[in-house]
């Protein structure tokens, strides 16, 4: 999918990765700044959070987001998303099947990315994780997320199904960060 649609997306989330992780140059009047990843990064540390100015449009639903599956992915799509390089494009190929997204993170790490870089690639390839299975370091994989967010996706378990979670996890960031979060997960019920 090269389209305009998953490039424009892609745009999207890389900004808001970036807000998160603090990316953006403060004094680049170009730049609009996305205030949901300013909301959650400000949850996790724990201050206040400013109100949301309007935001961009929420993103697509995960399977139009342009998401990769690191279990499908020929080679040449891995090559695609910014950052990963023909041995990491390899390794991935080679670590196949991975059961989750610390199996992922393994194979990864090998390859000498920073935090940053490593959340870059998560903008574009994941395998959704189960929010009644899915561990504490695998929470903490997805982009933006910190500790106490994470405790907040373990706190409202068992989910019966994706509206609960946007209930819940919407009571601490707003709307489009909600979006943006619920790309990263699956739910089966218990």
């Amino acid at each position: 999918m090269n389209g305009p649609i998953p490039a424009k997306l892609f745009a999207a989330t890389l900004l808001v990765t970036l807000a998160a992780c603090g990316g953006g140059e403060s004094g680049d009047a170009g730049v609009a700044q996305d205030t949901s990843a300013a909301t959650a990064a400000a949850f996790d540390s724990g201050a206040a959070a400013a109100p949301a100015a309007p935001a961009p449009a929420a993103p697509a639903p995960a399977a139009t987001t342009g998401m990769l599956d690191p279990n499908a992915a020929p080679r040449e799509q891995l090559l695609g998303v910014p950052g990963v390089t023909p041995a990491m494009a390899d390794a991935l190929v080679a670590g196949r099947p991975f059961q989750d997204m610390t199996a992922v993170d393994k194979v990864l790490a090998g390859q000498n990315l920073t935090e940053q870089q490593r959340d870059s690639v998560y903008t574009r390839l994941w395998k959704p994780i189960d929010l009644n299975k899915a561990s504490k370091e695998e929470i903490l994989l997805i982009p933006g997320v910190g500790p106490r967010m994470q405790h907040e996706f373990e706190e409202y378990r068992p989910y019966r199904n994706i509206e609960q979670f946007r209930r819940e996890i919407g009571k601490y960031v707003n709307e489009q960060e909600v979006a943006r979060l619920e790309q990263y997960v699956s739910i089966t019920p218990q």
